[in-house]
């Protein structure tokens, strides 16, 4: 199917709140059929766990992986990520790295690598430039993620490693999500009093200066439904990305 932005979108209007605020939300922003075919695809896909070692280094794990570790090797795992969540430090969750993914040739024939070339395609790279007003964007990083009960990510900037993220951004697909049950994403103030703090919601491009101080909220141990999204940034570091496995 072909993928397509919403051509109803006022994108002037999205850039002029981006422009003053560094942090807009812009509903809808894909076609009805576009935005079903992105959900039923993250619902199919290959979860991994990401979180943190005990040297604070990022680790990745397949469902493989976590299905071999003994219960002492899981239970250590568990107890690290708690403890350096309690030092605001750190994230667990479910994961799919999209770019990586890609170039790696993971899951051959998957869909997801069809949202992956859409994601750096012409049109939704000058949605980028438009709503940002970096005309020097050239491509879109992304990865899937996938919050269930206990999931976090501790309040953090997004800079980059050569300050190539000239934007953060956050595609949501989950319906019907209620604020009692956490996964909010929020921007903090310098005495972390919340300034914002935003529902999932479906279908939805949420765009931010990821400058800004941000996390998002545990998952509560009740929710139902896990938290979908795409997030990333978007990047002016050539070159741009090679195309992807499809």
């Amino acid at each position: 199917m072909k993928l397509a932005i919403n051509p109803g979108l006022g994108i002037a209007d999205y850039a002029r709140r981006y422009a003053q605020d560094g942090l807009v939300q812009i509903p809808n922003v894909f076609d009805d059929e576009t935005a079903a075919f992105i959900e039923q695809t993250l619902a199919s896909l290959p979860w991994r766990m990401v979180c943190q070692n005990d040297a604070k280094n990022t680790v990745v794990l397949t469902r493989e992986q976590l299905a071999a570790m003994s219960a002492d090797e899981r239970q250590a795992l568990e107890a690290g990520i708690r403890q350096r969540a309690a030092e605001n430090f750190g994230y667990a969750y479910f994961t799919y790295p999209m770019i990586q993914a890609g170039f790696g040739g993971w899951d051959p024939g998957h869909p997801i690598h069809a949202i992956t070339l859409f994601l750096n395609s012409p049109e939704f790279l000058s949605l980028a430039r438009e709503v940002t007003g970096c005309d020097g964007i050239v491509k879109i990083d992304a990865q899937a993620s996938n919050y269930r009960p206990g999931h976090f990510l501790t309040r953090h900037i997004d800079d980059g490693n050569k300050k190539e993220r000239r934007a953060a951004y956050t595609l949501g697909f989950t319906r019907k999500w209620e604020p009692d049950w956490g996964g909010l994403l929020m921007f903090l103030e310098e005495n972390k009093d919340i300034s914002h703090a935003y529902l999932p919601r479906f279908n939805t491009l949420t765009v931010f200066d990821g400058l800004r101080v941000h996390s998002v909220s545990a998952v509560s141990a009740f929710a139902p439904a896990p938290r979908l999204s795409v997030v990333g940034w978007f990047r002016d570091d050539a070159p741009a990305f090679f195309r992807a496995a499809s």
